[in-house]
């Protein structure tokens, strides 16, 4: 997948989901401030997503319906997401990974119906994502910075390394719960 990279990390109940903003198309970057993270079900879940524009904004539209759905369980709006994703034969077409968080979960999510929860405090997707992914996880394990802070840095990281990445950075943070 070329052009985006979104990371979640999770650290002390914090989840941190952070985003760069180019858009290219083909060889050409046509937009530097795009945001590729979004909020859903009333403030309370974050999604990111690879892929395309359109592509992007019609999964979120689905993953949204069913948490409404689901009255905001993750994990079963992701499952049954995931299972018309793979069945549906204009969903299955569509190119893209997801990343989905609450409080309590973190998972991936994929056309070809897996649904999946790092084993670690980290997850990358997107042309830069394993890339912010190895930085994530070695300042998870060699420093005591903060989710977001791990984000914003392995981001940082991952816009030297991957052309398909920037460094415009959006963050957004689920807090501990109470």
């Amino acid at each position: 997948m070329h052009g985006t990279t979104v990371l979640a990390v999770r650290r002390s109940g914090q989840t941190a989901f952070a985003a760069d903003g180019q858009v290219t198309m083909g060889e050409v970057v046509v937009k530097h401030t795009a945001r590729k993270v979004r909020w859903l079900y009333h403030h309370r879940v974050l999604a990111g997503i690879a892929g395309s524009v359109a592509d992007a904004q019609a999964l979120m539209d689905r993953f949204e319906a069913k948490l409404e759905a689901t009255s905001g369980n993750l994990r079963r709006a992701a499952v049954e997401f995931a299972k018309d994703w793979r069945t549906d034969r204009i969903l299955r077409h569509l190119n893209a990974l997801m990343l989905v968080a609450d409080h309590d979960t973190l998972l991936l999510v994929a056309g070809d119906g897996n649904v999946l929860e790092p084993d670690t405090g980290a997850i990358g997707i997107g042309s830069g994502g394993v890339y912010a992914q190895a930085a994530a996880q070695a300042l998870l394990q060699h420093t005591s910075l903060s989710a977001r802070e791990i984000a914003e840095a392995a981001l940082r990281i991952a816009s030297q390394l991957c052309i398909y990445t920037n460094d415009h950075i959006t963050v957004e943070v689920i807090e501990p719960a109470e």
